[in-house]
């Protein structure tokens, strides 16, 4: 891609003239409504045989189901689930592609198949039907021009000949479909899609799309300098949006948000052919991000499912090596693992730990994972609050299944209750370990029976035990890179919108240990393996006396030594003497006339001198109250003694007050005597 902002302008305006026709259309919906659309159709060739088989079987899976009086076309018997053979993601993208667009125009299809007398055909036999339908579905597209042999791919016999009787029926077939669009004044075939999925198709291409930074690889600072010079303008947020524009997500500190126009354009860089950016739905982004925030330093983390292998490298990108192993479940076979250590080692991620037992069936007293801290858990979910529903499916290898939930718009009761079933049962196991101080749990589905209800469930199941402490909600954590505030809601909630797509994230953390259950040797170990107290074993010593004169009656009343000289009264030696004893009384209201005086005095510029040192020595004279504390009893008599001259004290301090400004030195001799 050049790297100047007329090139990418240029580069741009050469996509849209190889755009065979292109037009915008009004369509009139039932109800009067006009609704603009803009149809796109760019010239094809077709595909391998191979695709068409595997987008058959999937149709075959997904298609709707007609009532008896109603089946005017039969596919034969679908009950058993298809095995399907990818030759490679493209062929696989392609393929799902190809049957979820059968799935949208079946209606139409069956239409020109019976009006054109294309079906039936004694040749093509029912279980074929499928094929049949993926195929003029793709014969359409095309303008019913003939397709493209691959010499590269060997041949599928069923795929070659139903394409050469379509070929050969393609006026028939042309010709039907053209009286299907005069009959329902259809400007286009999209007339023919549901409005649901219609309105959804065109929030799914207007969508703002997310890369996350492979730090690995490149930094935020060279991916910025990169992007600088193809000629584009950082903005503050999504709102800003010009054509060649990006945004720091107010979320995740390394990730990026691009308008939807420059999507085909920007995925042609070396930065994403290198890896150094991977487009990825923001959720996954926000769930990684989550569990990171609280790892430790050599924290493990379990990751329950392998899902989309760009979430774990983002784990492992995110825990930058470090001493921290991300154990990844539920990798069945050496193909697939093989596979995904090719994928990681290219990305630069060398901390992950692959196992081939699916999360539920570890044991939480596993040795290997004594050390995990965190369990990150993306169970399987509706998806319905997916941006784009199509990219979600692919990259979480969801089944095919998802395809038809689409587009109903919903899922069925049954359907939802055995996900949530499962999700429960998942997220029930991960509190069994007894290790793991967090757990991160993550959809994006639009149900609260996936979501806020399983959750609920889990932690009222008790499962954890009583040897443990128990699990609390917690808000989750993100690292911001805007000025976005941190949520102070229990659960992240995101819902389907303009600019992103639906989320669901809520954190569970043990709840700490109270310092009051914690042996008080436990406590000072810690602190002292801490640094916090240097001269612990020096005082401890001490600490043990006072804990066997501890049920002793507290009295501090006086000292057990001389003091060096009688000092002025001091609040906090008062307020310790006991109330039954009637000198104290008259102390303390004595006090409580001279506070408002002492305030006065201290604020004073010439006072400030003389206010320190007699603070000094209330701090002396309370480290003297606990020693005082115990020879109370063998000192009584001489408490009245010394309350006498504390009575006089006062007195005399009274006197000293009312010449204080006059007599500042006298006033430090009348303190000392």
């Amino acid at each position: 891609m050049p790297g100047s902002k007329s090139n990418l302008v240029s580069s741009h305006e050469d996509v849209i003239n190889e755009t065979s026709d292109l037009s915008e259309i009004k369509i009139s919906d039932e109800k009067g409504s006009v609704a603009k659309r803009t149809v796109t159709l760019i010239e094809k060739d077709g595909y391998p045989d191979s695709v068409y088989m595997n987008a058959a079987k999937i149709f075959q899976g997904i298609r709707t189901e007609k009532s008896k009086d109603k089946m005017l076309v039969r596919y034969g018997d679908n009950s058993e689930s298809p095995v399907l053979a990818f030759k490679d993601e493209h062929s696989r993208r392609v393929s799902y592609e190809l049957a979820f667009s059968a799935l949208k125009y079946q209606d139409l299809l069956e239409e020109i198949l019976l009006d054109s007398g294309v079906y039936p055909c004694q040749s093509i036999p029912d279980e074929l039907t499928s094929l049949l339908v993926v195929m003029l579905y793709d014969l359409q597209d095309r303008k019913f021009e003939a397709r493209k042999i691959f010499d590269e791919e060997e041949p599928v016999e069923e795929v070659q000949e139903i394409g050469h009787y379509l070929y050969s029926c393609r006026t028939k077939a042309a010709a039907a479909l053209a009286r299907c669009r005069i009959k329902y004044d259809a400007l286009s075939i999209e007339h023919f899609i549901p409005e649901t999925i219609w309105k959804q198709e065109q929030r799914v291409s207007a969508l703002p799309f997310y890369v996350w930074i492979n730090t690995f690889k490149i930094s935020l600072e060279d991916v910025i300098r990169d992007l600088e010079t193809k000629g584009l303008t950082k903005v503050e947020s999504v709102s800003d949006f010009d054509h060649y524009t990006y945004a720091m997500d107010q979320h995740c500190h390394d990730v990026l948000v691009f308008p939807s126009s420059l999507k085909e354009e920007l995925l042609n860089l070396d930065l994403f052919a290198d890896c150094k950016l991977l487009l990825q739905d923001k959720s996954r982004s926000l769930a990684v991000h989550s569990a990171q925030a609280l790892l430790n330093a050599g924290d493990d983390i379990i990751v329950a499912h392998t899902g989309s292998y760009l979430t774990i490298a983002h784990m492992s990108v995110l825990t930058n090596h470090g001493t921290s192993t991300i154990f990844v479940c539920g990798v069945k076979s050496s193909a697939k693992e093989e596979e995904l250590r090719n994928i990681f080692s290219h990305m630069g991620c060398e901390n992950i730990q692959l196992l081939h037992e699916d999360f539920t069936e570890l044991e939480p007293t596993d040795r290997r994972l004594q050390k995990a801290k965190v369990i990150l858990l993306l169970p399987q979910c509706s998806g319905l609050g997916a941006g784009n529903p199509m990219e979600f499916i692919l990259s979480e290898h969801r089944d095919a299944g998802f395809l038809r939930d689409l587009f109903q718009g919903f899922v069925s009761e049954d359907k939802l209750g055995i996900l949530a079933e499962r999700q429960l049962n998942e997220l029930i196991h991960a509190l069994k370990f007894n290790k793991v101080q967090a757990i991160v749990y993550c959809t994006c589905s639009v149900y609260p029976q996936e979501n806020e209800l399983v959750v609920k469930k889990a932690l009222e199941s008790g499962v954890e035990g009583d040897k443990v402490q128990p699990y609390r909600l917690i808000p989750p954590v993100f690292s911001t890179c805007s000025n976005s505030e941190a949520s102070t809601e229990i659960f992240f909630k995101m819902e389907p919108s303009e600019i992103s797509s639906g989320c669901f994230v809520a954190v569970l953390e043990r709840e700490k240990c109270s310092s009051k259950k914690v042996p008080a040797k436990d406590i000072l170990a810690y602190a002292a393996e801490k640094g916090l107290l240097d001269s612990i074993s020096e005082e401890k010593p001490k600490e043990e006396k006072k804990q066997k004169v501890k049920r002793r009656k507290r009295n501090v009343t006086g000292t057990d030594r001389k003091p060096k000289a009688p000092e002025p009264l001091h609040h906090q030696t008062v307020a310790h003497v006991k109330a039954e004893v009637p000198v104290s009384k008259a102390v303390s209201d004595t006090q409580q006339k001279h506070v408002p005086r002492t305030k006065a005095v201290s604020d004073t510029e010439k006072h400030v001198c003389r206010t320190k040192p007699v603070s000094k020595a209330q701090q002396k004279h309370v480290c003297r109250a606990k020693a005082v504390s115990d020879t109370q009893q063998k000192h009584v008599p001489r408490t009245k003694a010394v309350s006498n001259i504390q009575q006089k004290n006062v007195c005399r301090t009274k006197a000293v007050s009312k010449t204080q400004q006059k007599h500042v030195p006298r006033t430090k001799a009348v303190s000392d005597i």
